[in-house]
């Protein structure tokens, strides 16, 4: 077989806060944004990556989404639960530095992990863990 990833879904309840995050903090390119109010899908990706994007779009909308599922959503994203999104970096101190010059919420500062990876932690507006991982 022949399978890549080319795009993955995370949430967001503020669209404009999104992308202002993903486009102006982490540098991504924005590569669509259909819809209007905060019923929007806007699409992102690292440049020179094409093929890899991230769809940001409005939680449980899913018509087959029960009231008590999409309750237990919206929780999750305030607890900062629901969604979350492993990045990679060859430079993890100054990507470290510049997203948290960008105000964004510090889960964990650059470290050393007992299973032999280097990484930081923050949130995104919606409250999805984005963890970054230095490149060896």
């Amino acid at each position: 077989m022949d399978i890549t990833i080319n795009t993955t879904v995370l949430p967001h309840d503020d669209p404009d806060a999104s992308l202002a995050f993903y486009r102006d903090v982490l540098g991504f390119e924005v590569r669509s944004d259909v819809g209007q109010g905060r019923m929007r899908w806007i699409t992102v990706g690292p440049a020179g990556q094409p093929d890899t994007s991230i769809l940001l779009a409005p939680p449980a909308v899913d018509p087959g989404v029960t009231d008590e599922e999409r309750r237990t959503i919206v929780e999750m994203m305030a607890k900062g639960t629901y969604g979350w999104i492993l990045l990679a970096t060859h430079d993890l101190d100054g990507t470290f530095d510049k997203i948290q010059a960008g105000d964004a919420e510090v889960v964990q500062e650059p470290i050393e992990q007992p299973y032999g990876v280097r990484d930081c932690a923050f949130r995104d507006p919606a409250g999805n863990l984005i963890r970054i991982k230095e490149l060896r």
